[in-house]
């Protein structure tokens, strides 16, 4: 590394350090000012709320990562391009590519950065904070209220259509991890239902891998007629047979904004030979979170040609180039996850085409600055 690189790379780094430290700061304010009424709420103690802040912490990296690194870069560049640093640079015959490598090395190394921490540490951070929280309000309702209606989620509905099986739970409690007024219906290859098993309550024993169902009957159906051939009433029945655990059948009944990296990489492994509408978001939204490890590059390919051109006579032309160019990614990208949901495009290429456009947009806008 030359001195050149040495201090390009300090001056930016100290700006972005300054950026991230602001942003996580404010976010971090945000969440205290959202979720602190609730922990005090649910008796949460000191040390319970200073650890759910740091696991939590992690988490708003994904938000603020980007815009730091946008404006840690118009800043470092544009001040350096100010200051005519950049214009003696080139003077003495280096080109903007070999003054600015140290930046894309740093931002090969950002995308590696990236995947590691949409991959591990950002799912890490969500769904431990969400746990915790969840736990501590399982605690306090644990007090008050009935062990099956503590952290409860109604109606669930669940269609495995790998094997042919409909699940359907009148409510399901987290505190006693039990679904109750159970229906699970098993389908032929014409999804015409063959049996049908309802039972009062049924939980997922996890040494035995398979269901417990409590209080019920089993009923089995002629698919051809829709005709009763007999039921049979049941105290205790176990079923070895069923593997659909809570996490995935609960996992159906969120958002796919609202599941981490690995809920959502569960959901497409598990139901990648279905052409299911519904799990077209799912994709969507994993293939998103895949495609963010371009971020950085896209950045510096954007922040660099507007950083050195204009900036010396108004500094918010770069800043306002940036932006509008951000505005018109974040129109595009919308759209295009949106018919990726709708599944007139692929999930895929969906959620990678915006990113590629605009990686190849700022490239050309790279070789056009002279």
């Amino acid at each position: 590394m030359t001195l050149i690189d040495r201090y390009i790379l300090r001056e930016w780094l100290s700006a972005l350090a300054l950026v991230l430290g602001a942003t996580v700061g404010m976010l971090l304010m945000q969440s205290m000012y959202d979720d602190l009424d609730d922990l005090l709420y649910v008796g949460a103690g000191v040390v319970d709320i200073v650890f759910y802040y740091a696991v939590k912490l992690p988490s708003f990296l994904s938000i603020v990562l980007t815009l730091a690194l946008l404006l840690s870069l118009l800043f470092t560049l544009g001040r350096l391009h100010r200051n005519l640093e950049i214009a003696a640079m080139r003077a003495a015959g280096l080109s903007l590519w070999r003054i600015t490598r140290v930046i894309w090395v740093s931002g090969v190394l950002l995308c590696g950065l990236t995947w590691y921490l949409n991959g591990t540490v950002i799912p890490w951070s969500v769904e431990t904070s969400r746990e915790i929280l969840q736990d501590l309000r399982i605690k306090g309702q644990g007090k008050i209220e009935r062990a099956d209606q503590v952290e409860s989620v109604n109606s669930v509905a669940f269609d495995n259509r790998q094997e042919r099986r409909m699940w359907f739970m009148n409510r399901y409690s987290r505190y006693t991890s039990r679904g109750y007024g159970v229906t699970v219906t098993e389908l032929d290859a014409q999804r015409r239902e063959k049996t049908r098993l309802q039972a009062r309550e049924a939980w997922y024993d996890d040494a035995l891998g398979g269901w417990q169902f409590r209080d019920g009957r089993e009923t089995w159906i002629d698919p051809e007629t829709g005709e009763v051939q007999r039921t049979l009433p049941f105290e205790e029945h176990f079923v070895g047979h069923y593997h659909e655990d809570p996490k995935l059948i609960l996992v159906f009944d969120q958002r796919p904004q609202d599941l981490s990296f690995f809920e959502l990489e569960r959901v497409i492994t598990y139901h990648q030979a279905e052409d299911d509408p519904k799990l077209k978001r799912y994709a969507v939204r994993y293939y998103s979170l895949l495609a963010e490890t371009l971020g950085a590059l896209i950045i510096i390919s954007l922040a660099i040609p507007f950083a050195v051109s204009g900036v010396r006579v108004n500094p918010a032309v770069g800043v306002s180039k940036s932006i509008g160019l951000f505005l018109l990614y974040f129109v595009f990208f919308k759209a295009s996850t949106a018919l990726g949901a709708r599944g007139t495009l692929d999930p895929m290429w969906a959620a990678l085409v915006p990113n590629l456009t605009m990686l190849l947009l700022g490239v050309g806008f790279m070789s056009r600055v002279r």
